[in-house]
């Protein structure tokens, strides 16, 4: 009777499988061209258009999702973060930005928290290897943290003020952020396709 009923239960979808290679690969280009668009316009006081890229690059993003609600509450926590730290690296002094694109003085520029939206489509998609290896996500975190960073300071859209503390803190607080990121997006996972259909065993 037991057999029976397993052999009769609807069947149950298996494990989720990685997005495309296609995906992943058109995911990289749309990040690294909308990155450079929002930091050279930043820079350049043409933080709108770069803004519009990064919303664009999103808007794709969740076009292509197979469960974009997902990921638009990854996109939403993630910006939350990342408003929140960029203020509280502004409030240490050791960095400073072009005023075009930042209204307050005590908040940071607009554009520079839409390029945490953009991170945010990249973690479940070219990113999400990193999901179970936290401890290399922390590593690389504490060195891509800052190097990033350094990347947008010399083509114009940032100052450090105070390199002896600013690239420290950005290394600590990235080799936190990274892992906490990526398993936020291990719950919020709207990229992943079903890999196929398993049965119960009989």
């Amino acid at each position: 009777m037991t057999m029976a009923l397993r052999r009769m239960a609807p069947p149950v979808p298996a494990r989720d499988a990685a997005p495309s290679r296609a995906l992943q690969f058109a995911n990289f280009v749309v990040f690294q061209l909308a990155w450079f668009a929002c930091v050279l316009g930043g820079a350049h006081g043409m933080s709108l258009w770069g803004t519009a890229c990064v919303a664009g690059a999103i808007g794709w993003h969740l076009a292509v999702s197979t469960r974009p609600d997902d990921e638009a509450r990854l996109l939403g926590c993630v910006l939350a973060i990342g408003a929140a730290f960029e203020t509280a690296m502004l409030a240490t002094g050791s960095v400073q930005y072009p005023p075009q694109g930042q209204p307050v003085a005590a908040l940071p520029p607009y554009w520079l928290v839409a390029m945490w939206g953009l991170l945010a489509i990249a973690l479940n998609v070219t990113m999400r290897w990193l999901k179970p290896r936290l401890l290399l996500a922390a590593l690389l975190g504490a060195v891509a943290g800052p190097m990033s960073f350094a990347a947008g300071v010399r083509l114009g859209a940032a100052t450090v003020v105070q390199p002896q503390t600013a690239y420290p803190l950005l290394a600590f607080a990235w080799a936190l952020l990274l892992p906490a990121l990526l398993a936020l997006a291990r719950r919020f996972d709207g990229v992943s396709r079903i890999s196929g259909v398993a049965r119960p065993a009989p």
